[in-house]
């Protein structure tokens, strides 16, 4: 699908990728694509593979007001290069929301979720409203901290225990941005 064909407009664009949300539709190309991403993405990540896992994890990003996903994708091609999502949005005095995020197989290794994630901080920022970003990531996890040190978030704790992720609870590093950063 190319940009300009896309049922989805893109609320962010850079030189090589835009952002768009998700949409039930996408579930095809994004379960084909994390299916062959498996290997790349354990131990640390698992999107959903199949049809029913797929539109269970959209309605939870598109119904629900704590939570947003967007896809990266490649510009003009449309191709689906990763994801975004921030979940945990809380407003109010906080303005803050939790992000993941991760690259397909293909993608990986060439810079698009980098600039993904610079689009995604812009919009969070922007239009969205928010004030602060967090992204709490497995020490061993080398590509997804390097990911957070190029975009500007600053290391702020360890938690040990801190999420239940392939049948363990794993610490993790807290890392964090906010609008003020970004100026």
């Amino acid at each position: 699908m190319s940009e300009t064909s896309s049922a989805v407009p893109f609320v962010a664009t850079g030189a090589r990728v835009g952002i768009r949300p998700f949409t039930y539709d996408d579930g095809v190309e994004f379960t084909a694509l994390a299916r062959q991403s498996t290997q790349h993405h354990h131990p640390w990540l698992f999107p959903p593979l199949t049809a029913e896992a797929y539109a269970a994890h959209a309605q939870r990003l598109i119904e629900h007001p704590s939570s947003a996903g967007f896809l990266v994708c490649e510009r003009p091609s449309g191709r689906i290069a990763g994801f975004i999502t921030i979940n945990n949005i809380v407003l109010g005095a906080f303005l803050c929301g939790a992000v993941g995020y991760g690259a397909f197989a293909h993608a990986a290794g060439r810079g698009l979720m980098r600039e993904g994630l610079g689009l995604l901080i812009g919009h969070a920022f922007g239009p969205l409203g928010l004030h602060r970003l967090e992204a709490n990531i497995q020490p061993g996890n080398a590509a997804s901290l390097g990911l957070v040190r190029s975009a500007g978030f600053r290391f702020e704790g360890f938690s040990p225990d801190f999420l239940y992720i392939d049948g363990a609870w794993r610490d993790h590093e807290r890392w964090a941005i906010t609008r003020e950063m970004t100026r």
